[in-house]
């Protein structure tokens, strides 16, 4: 008499129940770390156009309209990807004062993340010259040396 080899019905069912178990529990952490990456990212992409600022006002250039940052556009930040590569592409956005007073605002869009829709990334120059970070993405995927954005102030009637 010849054995039947194979898997019994709930063998098969403990299997799929352990790998849907596995299953909710990994999505999640890995969402959360592509929403990590994705902030990351952005804070080093647009980190990189403080140089090209600071060359800019070195040498007195104090309008973003003068000053050619060479930005190549960004899956992340909003705007649909065939917008011309400008200072003021959407979802980027730079300003500068005479005073040496700068900043480069970027806002998730696009292909970010969910947790970090419409979320942004800046950063701010004094008038000292120090570049500081700030956002306003959950404190789960901010990077440690970008702080949390200032609380909106509410204006006071004069």
């Amino acid at each position: 008499m010849k054995k039947q080899q194979g898997f019994t019905l709930i063998e098969l069912m403990i299997v799929v129940a352990i790998i849907g178990i596995l299953a909710a529990v990994a999505i999640p952490q890995y969402q959360n770390y592509v929403a990590k990456s994705q902030v990351s990212r952005v804070m080093q992409e647009t980190a990189a156009l403080k140089t090209a600022i600071e060359t800019c006002l070195l040498e007195g250039i104090v309008t973003e309209a003068g000053c050619a940052l060479g930005w190549t556009e960004s899956n992340l930040l909003l705007g649909d990807g065939e917008s011309s590569r400008t200072t003021n592409v959407e979802g980027l956005k730079i300003a500068m004062a005479g005073s040496g007073i700068a900043s480069i605002t970027a806002n998730f869009g696009q292909q970010a993340a969910t947790a970090l829709s419409s979320k942004n990334l800046v950063w701010s120059r004094d008038a000292k010259g120090v570049w500081s970070c700030s956002t306003n993405v959950d404190p789960d995927y901010r990077p440690a040396s970008c702080g949390a954005a200032a609380a909106e102030e509410t204006p006071t009637p004069s």
